[in-house]
């Protein structure tokens, strides 16, 4: 049977999808409906067909799962950097497991039906974790609002009181929202392309220090702003601006500048400090990361006499932690300002055994083979696309004898280990609940080289 937009149909839904949508089969037709949970019964009307499958959005529940839960937040369905809120938080924790299990299933690398998917390690307290907030500023009726685009779209959400972000960059963006407004300063406009349209605040937890970064397209003063801001909260040690004129929906310019305070923030993980740049990569969830980093050192089980090499090292964040149980440690990372942080970091924690550089993986490794390095361990913690294709093709080719992949994406390493499964066995997968009331989980998987992998 033929479907139309517009349709409205009931539906018994089977299953959780990987954006955590509900899905069923109306007449063997797929169809996804977010906002629906496992188990409900529902009524539904078509909001688009495709080839293989139709979506919908949800106009009823008929029966309710006994899971489903009122969620805390006002701007929960509009907003949508949630997905997960109105199911129990024990429930998401099983739909994250699950997760894993789906993605295998639908990339099918060697022997995944035996890997070990250990439950999902959740938080106590599930809200208020995002330690770094990123909102987008625009101006309505000559006041300006700061929040989030509602998905799929350039309509701007606006949120001053967020349930999974940290209390105080929140409060502290509200202030940074109503001193825009009070100095007039030029808010981003899509059509000239001209003003502030970003503004990122990232708390430190291990020492309650905060940045923040300005971005815009063109000139501006801050200088009364940062004034009355930084008086008002004296946990911000720096202030910069980033310099963005593209069109696009990159987030940032190439250009930063500090233009208050210092260069960096210190933040810690496990027993070590170390130091973040604006521009630096780190998780953002602190208290998590705590626990992921920890299952990344229990993985992957290193010795004293072995050399260790981090890609995607950014500030040298999980390496660090195994710098003192090895002979070497060499990272690398695109982000020239997050390798002197690392530089500095392993400087800092009196390390002479750390090697970094700026650069690809897949550039970097090989040359440093050639050179004579040789790696018995390896740490792999990619964006969400996942390992790079020559990065792939490095590894296979030199292949250390023991590594850690760490993912942000289940799609993407079901995908990567459908070519490392071929060299190497998984032990196991570890599920961290880095980011609740969302679909996304993270992932520590443990791999030791194939015994007859000459």
């Amino acid at each position: 049977m033929n479907l139309q937009v517009k349709q409205r149909i009931p539906l018994k839904i089977k299953r959780m999808g990987i954006n955590g949508e509900g899905i069923g089969f109306y007449k063997k037709t797929l169809v996804f409906v977010p906002g629906a949970l496992k188990g409900e019964e529902v009524f539904c009307q078509i909001v688009s067909v495709k080839r293989n499958f139709v979506q919908a959005k949800l106009l009823k529940i008929n029966k309710a799962s006994k899971f489903r839960v009122e969620p805390e937040c006002g701007v929960y369905e509009e907003c949508g950097g949630c997905q997960l809120m109105h199911l129990r938080y024990d429930k998401q924790l099983e739909f994250k497991t699950d997760l894993l299990g789906q993605a295998l299933k639908k990339f099918k690398p060697a022997n995944f039906e035996s890997y070990e998917i250990r439950p999902t390690i959740g938080m106590e307290q599930p809200q208020h974790y995002r330690a770094k907030l990123q909102f987008q500023t625009r101006s309505f009726g000559g006041s300006v609002k700061a929040g989030l685009f509602a998905e799929g779209s350039h309509r701007l959400i606006n949120i001053d009181d967020c349930l999974v972000q940290d209390e105080l960059t929140q409060a502290m963006m509200n202030k940074v929202t109503s001193l825009l407004d009070k100095y007039k300063l030029p808010i981003y406009n899509e059509r000239k392309i001209s003003g502030i349209r970003t503004v990122m605040i990232r708390r430190a937890l291990g020492s309650n220090q905060v940045q923040l970064i300005f971005v815009t397209s063109k000139s501006v003063s801050l200088t009364k702003l940062v004034k009355e801001l930084t008086l008002s909260y004296p946990e911000i040690v720096t202030v910069a601006i980033n310099y963005n004129y593209s069109k696009s929906s990159e987030i940032y310019g190439q250009e930063t500048e500090i233009i208050w305070g210092q260069d960096t923030i210190q933040e810690e993980v496990l027993d070590y400090n170390f130091a973040l740049s604006p521009r630096a990569f780190y998780q953002l969830n602190p208290k998590q990361t705590e626990v992921l980093y920890g299952q990344a050192v229990e993985a992957l089980e290193v010795d004293k006499d072995e050399h260790l090499i981090d890609a995607y090292c950014g500030v040298g964040t999980i390496g660090l932690a195994f710098a003192k149980k090895v002979s070497t440690i060499r990272g690398m990372d695109i982000i020239a300002e997050a390798i002197e942080d690392a530089r500095k970091n392993a400087e800092s924690l009196g390390l002479e055994n750390a090697h970094y550089e700026v650069g690809k993986a897949e550039d970097i490794i090989p040359r440093w083979y050639k050179e004579g390095y040789r790696a018995d361990a390896l740490i792999v913690d990619p964006p969400r696309t996942g390992l790079d294709d020559k990065l792939l093709k490095t590894i296979l080719e030199y292949t250390p004898k023991k590594m850690v992949y760490v993912s942000c994406n289940v799609s993407t390493l079901a995908r990567d280990l459908v070519s490392l499964a071929k060299v190497y066995d998984v032990n196991y997968i570890q599920s961290v609940d880095m980011f609740p009331h969302t679909a996304r989980t993270e992932a520590v998987v443990k791999l030791t080289k194939k015994c007859n992998k000459n």
